[in-house]
């Protein structure tokens, strides 16, 4: 069934295109059609994504336009949506529904680590995702993880049917150790489990280089800053899917192009990366992907990634844009840094493992003088 993948190149649909609050259908078919067309066919999705409007988008998009065996369609579980066992059928359901097709390809408990394991456990969410393998409405059963590795081989050494893994892996955080994406990817290799890639461009930081990093790429004459991060996990063994989450059509028709016909990173190429990753590290740099999912149970309602994100920027270019963002654009109408009442549910549900307390006082200081 795994061989129903035709490339290892996915479209993950966290950052589809939004018009007014909802997702942009015409760009997105279009989007979609351009995908297929040129051979791939890995679409990955959750629920939580896009407030819920990314898997009826795909219904829309994909799954009511192109027939079943066509494509591979990635859902995953995610401990938002349940709190017991009794609720994860009639959830997993509802997904079906949204989707527009009666079985996934791939299902996979989402976001898992140390503490959403045991909730996972407690509700027996990995049995009842056998049990509808079982009954033919999931084809493969994995997991999304974000933890240590020695969780992740706890996870692996318990439930040893997990077929494949999805983890964060690009070249910034290979060896970063709140990541670590390197061990993490040898826990996989030594439990023979395919990896799906999530993050390979960082939520867009190893697309918007830094300009003394972006040089060093373009030095090579070769590729966009987007081909080289994606490249670079694409050219492990063992990984069977690197996944983008591409919002125009435009960064669509870019990654097909240095995909379509994918060739590992070289020893020069590789040096590069390896010299931007010592850019980036000598700058102190807030490593947020913009996920949003400490965002989703702030009580204070702070647009932490989009806060994160004008500190970043006013750390590379020093100038007044970063305040005027600040002030006029992200809390003009609250959630300022400063409102922060230190309840710690965002470092819970951040995968980076940042310290947003602490990230957050800085912000305050630097924007709000206080």
């Amino acid at each position: 069934m795994m061989d129903k993948i035709k490339k290892n190149f996915g479209f993950g649909c966290m950052r589809l295109p939004m018009k007014n609050g909802e997702v942009d259908t015409e760009q997105t078919i279009a989007m979609v059609d351009a995908f297929l067309a040129a051979g791939f066919n890995y679409f990955d999705t959750a629920h939580g994504y896009l407030q819920g409007k990314s898997e009826t988008a795909l219904k829309t998009c994909l799954t009511s336009r192109y027939p079943r065996e066509s494509y591979v369609l990635t859902d995953k579980l995610t401990n938002f949506f349940f709190k017991k066992e009794d609720d994860i059928r009639p959830f997993f359901e509802s997904q079906l529904e949204a989707c527009g097709v009666d079985y996934f390809d791939f299902y996979l408990m989402h976001a898992q680590g140390a503490e959403t394991f045991k909730f996972f456990k407690k509700c027996r969410a990995y049995e009842t995702a056998f049990e509808l393998k079982s009954e033919g409405k999931i084809k493969h059963v994995g997991i999304s993880f974000h933890d240590k590795p020695d969780v992740l081989e706890q996870i692996l050494t318990e439930y040893p049917q997990i077929e494949i893994v999805q983890i964060q892996f690009n070249y910034l955080d290979y060896d970063d150790p709140a990541v670590a994406s390197r061990k993490c990817y040898d826990v996989c290799q030594k439990y023979g489990k395919p990896v799906i890639v999530m993050e390979p461009v960082k939520g867009g930081n190893l697309v918007n280089l830094p300009a003394d990093a972006k040089a060093v790429l373009d030095d090579l004459h070769g590729g966009s800053p987007a081909s080289y991060a994606i490249r670079f996990p694409a050219s492990f063994p063992g990984i069977k899917m690197v996944l983008s989450g591409m919002s125009t059509i435009e960064q669509m028709t870019e990654n097909i192009g240095f995909m379509k016909d994918f060739e590992p990173l070289n020893d020069t190429e590789t040096a590069a990366v390896q010299k931007v990753c010592s850019i980036f590290r000598s700058m102190n740099l807030i490593s947020c992907t913009a996920c949003r999912y400490c965002e989703a149970g702030c009580p204070k309602h702070i647009a932490i990634p989009d806060l994160f994100a004008v500190m970043n920027t006013k750390q590379l270019y020093h100038d007044w844009n970063a305040d005027y963002y600040y002030n006029e654009v992200h809390t003009k109408f609250g959630g300022k840094a400063s409102d922060c009442i230190k309840c710690g549910k965002c470092e819970n549900a951040c995968p980076q493992h940042l310290p947003i307390r602490e990230l957050l006082i800085s912000v305050s200081k630097e924007f709000e003088n206080k």
